[in-house]
């Protein structure tokens, strides 16, 4: 009887979800139900030949055995330039004032594997790989929910590389593009991740055990891939297209970029943008960390310490919370949306903070609060918040979008700033209608 709550649940948070998509919508006469059910569908039958049928589970499963391997790659270069490093930094969860050691992992693995995975991932693109998967994956969606070859290719694109570097994939056409096609483009990039910090989280949340990384990487992958579909029918409910398909753009070609001009120029390329990104990270990290820290004591010594909400909040929840804090509050608002996407009971305030930190501030925050509580939790609750927090889906993504889309297509700026807030709204629904799906499956 279990898995039919699971089933009912899931199905009730899709509902829901879709729901809130037609009453934000621009024109809800105007939606295209075909797509939206097709692309639920989709999104769902994905879902079930990834996780349920054993071949083709062995095969994502041999996937992830790669990015397990990659990890170890990474942690070779690493340990040269770095040295093996046997003390770890200890840090106290935000959560729950324990103390767990994320120093090494975070510090000599994570930012060291974003390099590296971005430098990997300009090589495969200047051989011409990454092109031949990604125009497979815009052929499905194109010829399943009869979209343009533009929003094919880039929510493909979506899948592989980060928010900023997919629309280069379709850079000819973003100019010529309706508001419909541009909202589509970018909450593709908001419900997806980047291929480097994808194989990050694989070994942040995994640790040194080779094989819970390949267990997390399955999943993450499978994440990112059935999140395409989802992106396209938020987009496509809340802001219909209106105009007719120009069949000309039905053609999947993706444009020839710079990517260097030889295999080492690729791979120095990468490089380089790895660093850029990895210090990004660590900086945005230490930045956010420090925030929610000066938050939290304002909020515990100020309003929490004068009312006896401090007492109130840690006899509620049997000391999961430190007292009223941030991450408490986003519980009680995210707590509902937890329970749809089919969260254990008890853990919907833990993971609907967790929701409630990747939505206002970042993923990576996210991951590393999950990461410090994920012992705290069910199993069905661990895998249902690695699905709802696999996207970019936060406020600092729409300044991302637009300095970066805006500056390949400037006659696009001024619908990029418009749809800034529906694309965080599309983008995170689809990564919770993501996470519902997983609910219903993993039981």
């Amino acid at each position: 009887m279990e898995w039919l709550t699971s089933i009912a649940r899931g199905s009730l948070g899709i509902l829901v979800l879709l729901g809130i998509c037609y009453l934000l919508s621009s024109d809800r006469k105007a939606i295209n139900w075909r797509l939206v059910i097709i692309g639920t569908l989709l999104q769902l039958v994905l879902a079930v030949v990834i996780l349920r049928v054993p071949f083709v589970r062995n095969v994502f499963d041999f996937i992830a055995s790669f990015f397990v391997v990659v990890l170890d790659f990474t942690e070779a270069g690493a340990d040269f330039v770095l040295g093996k490093w046997p003390q770890v930094a200890e840090i106290k969860d935000g959560l729950t004032g324990d103390v767990f050691t994320v120093g090494y992992v975070f510090a000599f693995k994570v930012l060291p594997t974003i390099i590296f995975f971005s430098a990997l991932s300009s090589l495969l693109y200047y051989l011409g790989i990454l092109q031949f998967i990604i125009k497979g994956f815009a052929w499905v969606m194109s010829k399943t929910m009869q979209l343009t070859g533009a929003e094919s290719l880039a929510a493909a694109a979506n899948v592989f590389i980060g928010q900023t570097e997919a629309p280069l994939v379709v850079k000819p056409y973003l100019e010529g593009m309706s508001k419909s096609e541009m909202l589509c483009l970018m909450t593709g990039g908001m419900a997806t991740i980047a291929g480097g910090v994808f194989a990050a989280y694989v070994g942040f949340l995994g640790g040194s055990d080779p094989e819970m990384q390949r267990v997390f990487a399955t999943h993450l992958l499978t994440a990112s891939i059935i999140s395409a579909p989802a992106a396209i029918v938020a987009a496509k409910m809340l802001f219909p297209e209106s105009r007719e398909i120009d069949l000309e753009k039905q053609q999947l070609n993706i444009p020839r970029q710079e990517v260097g001009n030889n295999v080492l120029d690729a791979i120095s390329r990468g490089t380089t943008d790895g660093i850029k990104l990895a210090v990004n990270v660590g900086a945005m990290l230490l930045v956010f960390t420090a925030f929610v820290a000066m938050f939290n004591y304002i909020l515990l010594n100020g309003l929490g310490s004068w009312t006896g909400l401090n007492d109130y909040v840690v006899e509620t929840t049997d000391g999961r919370f430190q007292g009223f804090n941030l991450e408490y509050l986003l519980g009680v608002i995210f707590a509902p949306i937890a329970w749809l996407l089919g969260a254990t009971s008890s853990d919907i305030m833990i993971v609907g903070q967790l929701l409630g930190l990747k939505t206002t501030l970042n993923e990576f925050f996210a991951y590393a609060a999950l990461e410090g509580v994920k012992d705290q939790i069910s199993t069905k609750s661990m895998l249902i918040a690695t699905y709802a927090l696999c996207g970019f889906a936060n406020f600092a993504s729409i300044g991302i979008q637009i300095g970066g889309i805006g500056a390949i297509a400037p006659g696009q700026r001024k619908n990029l700033t418009e749809l800034g807030i529906k694309a965080l709204i599309g983008g995170t629904v689809a990564c919770f209608l993501t996470a519902a799906i997983a609910g219903m499956l993993v039981g």
